[in-house]
């Protein structure tokens, strides 16, 4: 494979990171020739983004923690994530993708190896998974073994699933600020729904995938408004993160840019620190 979904040669950023910064979000793509992809993926990556490379990555924005999302590639094979959870267990963790009927001591074991919270899609893109009601029943084993919930979804869901996801009794982690359209403005409905939700003590955000709710491209600033807001609403259950790889995008993110935006997104030291620190701290359990 020559083509890849991530930009091989990011810039190194002028915005200094606090010490501990984390990347609350990123995948890890084979390698095949170890973890294949899953026969029934919903997508196909343009190459192996392999644990090495984003650690390397890690390296060159100065990023010291990372929490890594199992892809859809992969299924629910979860092994490519974990492998790179081993090769840093004191600095990585995980979160899976499971099925619903997933027992107590399956997700102990997975807990064992690093991950602490389970994934769910509401995108059209990817392949239809079970309903929010049948989530909040299984959320009840999340709260046995102490896991939190992740939710990625349509814009257009956010307010009709508020209601179920008040109930949660886990946490519960909006991925890519909702990934609302920000060619639509802070006032647009999906928008505001989110921000109620927030309101929730037990509701955290992503303010990550600036460059997928932008419609103006690199460096993306129809996006800051909405991602500047999170964090001056919900400043300590907000996260930040990469995407990297960046799967299923036509352009190909800097990851050096996705940094530097962080200036004016999180725009004082202690907004920052507790973004990219503090916040990921109590979310995923680091020392």
């Amino acid at each position: 494979m020559t083509a890849t979904s991530f930009n091989p040669s990011p810039r190194k950023p002028d915005l200094r990171l606090p010490a501990g910064a984390c990347d609350s979000h990123f995948h890890v793509f084979g390698p095949q020739a170890l973890f294949p992809f899953a026969a029934d993926r919903s997508y196909t990556p343009a190459s192996d983004a392999p644990k090495e490379t984003l650690f390397a990555l890690h390296r060159h924005l100065g990023i010291e923690r990372g929490v890594v999302v199992q892809s859809a590639a992969h299924g629910f094979d979860n092994s490519a994530a974990a492998d790179l959870i081993a090769a840093k267990p004191g600095a990585y963790r995980g979160i899976a993708l499971v099925r619903v009927d997933a027992t107590t001591d399956e997700l102990r074991r997975l807990g064992r190896q690093g991950f602490v919270g389970a994934r769910f899609q509401f995108m059209k893109h990817l392949a239809s998974g079970p309903g929010i009601e049948d989530i909040m029943s299984f959320a009840s084993r999340l709260a046995e073994v102490g896991w939190h919930l992740q939710v990625h979804m349509e814009r257009e869901l956010i307010a009709t699933m508020a209601p179920a996801l008040l109930r949660s009794p886990v946490p519960v982690v909006i991925d890519h600020m909702g990934r609302v359209d920000a060619s639509q403005g802070t006032g647009q409905e999906p928008f505001r729904a989110l921000l109620r939700l927030l309101e929730d003590p037990k509701v955290w955000v992503k303010v990550s995938g600036s460059e997928r709710i932008s419609r103006a491209g690199s460096p993306w600033p129809d996006a800051v408004p909405f991602a500047r807001r999170l964090v001056e609403g919900g400043g300590d259950r907000v996260v930040w993160g990469t995407d990297w790889p960046h799967p299923n995008l036509e352009e190909v993110p800097d990851d050096g840019v996705l940094v530097d935006l962080l200036a004016q997104i999180a725009p004082t030291d202690a907004a920052r620190r507790a973004v990219l620190v503090d916040n990921p701290r109590r979310l995923y359990g680091f020392a």
